[in-house]
């Protein structure tokens, strides 16, 4: 029996085959099982279920797996081990950018299946366990920004940013004086969409986060030839 034992796994997987086969090795392992045939139905348990833990097929109809996987990512952190019956590369980058765990190609065993599942509440557990207590609000000069909230002030005063513009400053403000090249903000802020945008893509939402932070703008510093970084100007 598993140190994971009891904890709830949702299946997504528009296969009931495949469904009941992966269902019944978790149960015998002693995992509560829940079931899904689509990305909508998987959404809304997530939404109204305590799930522990989410296994999802990237080929369905409708919502597929990497738009279940974004979907879900917008409102939780739960952990997902992600199915594919493609061993490309370009896959699995793909569904780790999509903000899934990890993936398993199909035809898998169940040893491995199980191995994974418990590697990956391994790592969830070890890194809740270390950010406890979590910071929630950041403070940089004049710049307040609260993670839980999403809200950001400047000297007091609200400022209204977009959810990308509030990302960018988040990272900038949770590593100052630290050069952030225009990769690096596309893969950590963008991640698949990264492959939809570009460095003037960056450009631009730095250019109106500055716009919008008024007299605090100075603060964040372009590095000519490397990126950007928040700190006091000299």
């Amino acid at each position: 029996m598993s140190e994971h034992s009891h904890k709830k796994v949702l299946i997504v997987d528009d296969e009931e085959r495949m469904l009941q086969l992966v269902s019944n090795i978790l149960s015998k392992q002693g995992y509560n099982t829940l079931t899904a045939t689509n990305g909508e139905t998987a959404l809304n348990l997530i939404e109204s279920s305590n799930i522990d833990f989410v296994i999802l097929d990237i080929m369905m109809p409708g919502l597929d797996g990497y738009e279940t996987c974004q979907a879900i990512r917008q409102t939780s952190s739960v952990p997902i081990l992600m199915l594919t019956a493609k061993a490309e590369e370009l896959d699995k980058v793909k569904a780790l950018r999509m903000g899934a765990d990890d993936y398993l190609v199909k035809p898998f065993g169940k040893n491995e299946l199980i191995a994974r599942i418990e590697a990956i509440l391994r790592r969830v557990s070890s890194t809740s366990t270390e950010e406890k207590p979590s910071k929630t609000e950041w403070q940089f000069e004049s710049i307040t920004l609260n993670s839980e909230s999403k809200r950001v002030s400047v000297s007091g005063k609200p400022v209204n940013l977009t959810k990308k513009e509030f990302e960018v400053l988040e990272l900038l403000i949770k590593h100052p004086e630290q050069v952030f090249s225009r990769e690096q903000l596309l893969d950590r802020i963008w991640g698949f969409e990264y492959l939809n945008a570009s460095s003037r893509t960056v450009d631009t939402h730095l250019k109106t986060l500055r716009l919008k932070l008024d007299h605090a703008a100075p603060l964040i510093q372009t590095v000519w030839g490397m990126g950007y970084k928040l700190e006091v100007p000299e």
